[in-house]
């Protein structure tokens, strides 16, 4: 691995699991409220939809759906120069959440709203992998 010089995210109890799984079986896992059974992200101590605090992580297709797309063709983070231009994409993901992310593997042309994508981990450091995705087809 080389050197990764992005921003990293901060690996906590609370977040571990999800970054753990990435890393470890290339899996997208979320939490489960375990009252009301709505699937969350991003990760928190008590569910948006009944306030319960109990959880379980569990194991997600890693498919979804682009809902929103932008290519950035100017530099805002001197980290990301070097892959300007880039795109941002919002992941409808079928179990539910929706999360920012990145198309990878094909031209930003490419990257429509309505494409359906599955996971692509990105393993950037020893202890962070990052959830990217892929045209479902490829």
């Amino acid at each position: 691995m080389t050197d990764y010089t992005k921003p990293l995210p901060e690996l906590t109890d609370e977040t571990r699991p999800f970054w753990d799984a990435l890393r470890e079986t290339e899996t997208l896992t979320l939490q489960k409220c375990e009252k009301c059974g709505h699937i969350r992200y991003p990760i928190s101590r008590i569910c948006p939809q009944c306030l319960a605090k109990e959880t379980t992580w569990v194991p997600l297709s890693g498919r979804g759906e682009v809902m929103s797309r932008i290519v950035f063709h100017q530099v805002y983070n001197r980290a990301f120069a070097d892959d300007v231009p880039y795109n941002v994409v919002l992941v409808q993901l079928d179990e539910g959440p929706r999360m920012f992310s990145n198309v990878v593997g094909v031209p930003n042309e490419e990257v429509q709203v309505g494409l359906r994508v599955r996971l692509a981990c990105d393993p950037v450091t020893e202890t962070v992998t990052i959830p990217r995705f892929t045209p479902e087809a490829t």
